[in-house]
């Protein structure tokens, strides 16, 4: 099979990604949250010096710019987005940045520190990263982070279960075209949804209707980072295609009251939804 081409940013020279026009969507809310949190962010930022940080974490960061597909529109990625809010009101303490592709990493590495930035980059499976990220940050800090894998095979609950050892808010990306796609696959022994939702086989019914099928698996997913003593916010988002189809579920994860209450005040409440739809 022939090697996909490279596509560069003329404007750097660097390499991009290519993404759907919904990805936009996914920024939004990310960018949206930085801003509106920004003040209960300042009040984990040194000096005093007990002040305990306030780190952003992306673990799926891509190489910083992307192409929309179907088009010649270049795109800010998620780090630089966040980057840029958080410039804008109160900066992150740190910024812990993970491709586990080296060539993407060491992009988004140079574009956020042509911006003025000093990440902390990785190239690393997530689940590799995660353990250094966790291990370098201050537990008693304010933490954000944006998990959006490139679909649900790399959004093992190890990650979020190692993530809520930390005073952290979390925004997931669930892939629901990469579920229903793969649904029979995933569902087999030692598939996907081992890792997705350890434990779910004795909890949910292999031979209910796919609708019903994927309603107890989510529920059952949720149920378990309840456990980690963090709580999803009640509106999760739908995110849907030009053609109405369902692309991914955005879950906003977090400790604490008032970060759950900040995003109620940010998402669009005509996407909420259900996640058995």
């Amino acid at each position: 099979m022939a090697k996909r081409a490279v596509k560069l940013d003329p404007d750097d020279g660097l390499i991009i990604s290519e993404v759907g026009s919904w990805a936009t969507e996914k920024h939004a809310r990310v960018q949206r949250y930085i801003e509106i949190s920004s003040a209960t962010r300042k009040k984990y930022i040194p000096p005093p010096s007990w002040h305990a940080g306030a780190a952003y974490i992306e673990l799926f960061s891509g190489p910083g710019r992307s192409l929309i597909k179907d088009t010649n529109r270049i795109i800010d990625g998620s780090p630089l987005v966040a980057y840029k809010a958080a410039q804008a009101s109160v900066p992150f303490t740190e910024m812990h940045i993970n491709d586990a592709d080296p060539a993407k990493s060491a992009a988004v590495d140079t574009r956020l520190r042509a911006l003025g930035g000093s990440p902390i980059c990785y190239s690393e499976p997530a689940d590799v990263a995660v353990d250094k990220i966790v291990a370098a940050l201050n537990p008693s800090g304010l933490h954000f982070a944006f998990l959006d894998p490139y679909n649900l095979e790399g959004l093992s609950f190890e990650i979020i279960r190692k993530l809520s050892k930390l005073k952290v808010d979390m925004l997931i990306h669930v892939s629901v075209q990469d579920l229903q796609r793969n649904l029979d696959e995933y569902s087999k022994s030692g598939g996907v949804f081992d890792t997705f939702a350890p434990g779910w086989g004795a909890h949910v019914d292999r031979k209910q209707a796919i609708a019903s099928f994927r309603a107890a698996l989510m529920k059952y997913w949720i149920d378990e980072i309840c456990k980690l003593g963090t709580t999803p916010a009640k509106g999760v988002e739908l995110i849907v295609g030009s053609k109405g189809q369902r692309l991914y579920w955005l879950v906003f994860v977090s400790g604490h009251s008032l970060g759950r209450k900040l995003w109620e005040a940010i998402r669009d409440p005509m996407k909420q939804t259900a996640m058995d739809l």
